[in-house]
């Protein structure tokens, strides 16, 4: 038997004992295996997610968040270096409700030569007040990555205001302590509205903690 599949064997067979979710995947990211915790999660069985190939990406996890770590795992496992650990948070479908739940997940490389990956999923705590923070912070994270070419027009002293309109400064104060005219403040805030197309202050505050402005 090879390494590889003496590596296989001892996790899968004490796979069912771990608290969380065990799937190991190839290099393409395909499952080659998940613990029976994880098929009575997702309501499908091995053979099932085998057969869905790719798919099995886009149906049990959520878009948004696939697009962020997805890049992320290749980026790093495919770096080649087996002690590399990738982590992320993650929404996953669960069969039995068909409703999001938030799991953290831990990759790491488990062979080389042929190339597998192992993961381990653990569930959050749905009554735990951490899985709203968790939330705001992906959907943070989310509106970075889509507006990140629109805040990138902005100038130095455009985001410089940004953050200063965001905390509540007026356009008085602003002028006061950047030594600039009001008028010039009021240009620029004009400005900022046009390039990041927006027109509350809520969205004008959203850019600016997205941002790190504040």
């Amino acid at each position: 038997m090879d390494n590889v599949d003496v590596k296989i064997s001892s996790i899968t067979a004490i796979a069912d004992e771990l608290p969380g979710v065990i799937i190991i995947l190839d290099a393409h990211l395909n499952v080659v295996y998940i613990s029976k915790r994880g098929e009575r999660h997702l309501g499908a069985s091995l053979d099932e997610i085998r057969a869905m190939g790719q798919d099995y990406h886009t149906r049990f996890f959520n878009h948004d968040d696939i697009e962020a770590y997805i890049p992320k795992i290749k980026d790093t496992l495919h770096s080649g270096n087996e002690n590399t650990l990738v982590s992320f948070f993650q929404q996953v479908r669960s069969g039995l409700n068909n409703g999001w739940e938030w799991h953290f997940s831990a990759m790491r490389m488990l062979s080389r030569n042929p190339v597998f990956y192992i993961c381990m999923a653990y569930p959050v705590d749905s009554l735990n007040h951490v899985n709203s923070k968790i939330d705001r912070l992906m959907q943070e994270n989310l509106f970075l990555r889509q507006n990140s070419r629109l805040f990138a027009t902005l100038g130095k002293r455009e985001k410089e205001i940004l953050g200063l309109l965001a905390i509540g400064k007026s356009a008085n104060e602003i002028a006061e302590q950047l030594f600039i005219a009001e008028t010039t403040v009021e240009t620029h805030r004009k400005n900022i509205k046009r390039k990041l197309n927006i027109n509350t202050v809520y969205e004008l505050t959203r850019f600016a903690q997205a941002f790190d402005l504040i």
